[in-house]
């Protein structure tokens, strides 16, 4: 065929191993016999539909693979910018990567014992970890009442420093609401205790309802608040209805999700889990009493 040898002019070592091949030229034999059938033949409609599906298989595939670098760029650009939005440290027009570099200091930590450990920080993936038997902890029920069954042995946190001062402390946290596990980070004062602000970046809760938690207004409610009580017990946590500051504990109170209650309670659970002895609060009596 005319087609054929133009290829083969400038891909001959290619053809040459083709015409070889005995399954190539079983191929193209079947190539002819279907090409040279009625354009109303079953057999060719299925035979083109097919050829279709598997040279757009092909091309989806190389385009993943081209991508794949891309995708990952993009991922941690936004895992870096909702921790400059946690901090405060997100203007309009900032440069994500150079204030991220400048301004945040990320760290591993052990999270049975709240020590820094060594580690390749940027390849260190803690969901990937949460779900390895060498790298996580199995919750027993009694622990685990963020509902999220496992938790990664190490953590990485985000420190904002001001010379050798801490600012801010970024955590990772995660539970389960009604439909989803979310994910987002909690930012306090150097004290360990006071709440600077709360970000979900991944979550799949009921929109105009439980997916308020990203809602700029409700995220600005949790300025202020406090994690601890007197006697050292997790109880920053969200009410049913709107909170009375004139009261007494409204300092550790949020205002709930409108109808979103298992929501609420979700968001809830996974502050109290990830503040206890099961979360990070050995790693903040640690950095408290260093900072």
């Amino acid at each position: 065929m005319p087609n054929e040898n133009k290829i083969c002019k400038f891909m001959g070592p290619l053809c040459e191993k083709l015409d070889n091949c005995e399954h190539y030229q079983k191929f193209a034999k079947y190539r002819d016999k279907v090409l040279a059938l009625s354009n109303d033949s079953l057999e060719k409609t299925i035979a083109v539909a097919l050829s279709l599906c598997f040279v757009c298989a092909i091309l989806v595939s190389l385009a993943a693979v081209a991508l794949r670098p891309l995708q990952i760029e993009n991922k941690a650009m936004d895992m870096k910018k909702n921790i400059l939005d946690v901090a405060g440290l997100l203007q309009e027009g900032t440069d994500i990567h150079t204030a991220f570099a400048e301004q945040i200091e990320a760290k591993l930590v052990d999270v049975a014992t709240g020590d820094y450990v060594d580690g390749d920080i940027e390849a260190y993936d803690q969901r990937k970890a949460a779900k390895d038997p060498a790298q996580n902890v199995v919750l027993s029920r009694a622990q685990d009442i963020a509902s999220i069954k496992k938790r990664a042995k190490i953590a990485k946190v985000y420190l904002v420093k001001d010379s050798e001062t801490i600012k801010s402390i970024i955590l990772p946290v995660h539970g389960y609401g009604l439909w989803s596990t979310m994910y987002g980070f909690l930012a306090l004062d150097a004290d360990g205790q006071t709440v600077q602000s709360i970000n979900f970046y991944d979550q799949g809760e009921t929109p105009g309802l439980g997916a308020e938690i990203v809602n700029p207004n409700w995220r600005a409610l949790w300025k202020g608040k406090k994690v601890y009580s007197e006697d050292g017990t997790v109880a920053l946590g969200l009410i049913k209805g709107l909170v009375d500051n004139s009261k007494a504990g409204s300092e550790f109170q949020v205002d709930g999700l409108a109808g979103a209650t298992l929501t609420s309670v979700g968001v809830t659970n996974l502050v109290k889990f990830w503040m206890s002895q099961e979360g990070f609060s050995a790693y903040l009596d640690k950095v408290k009493t260093k900072g």
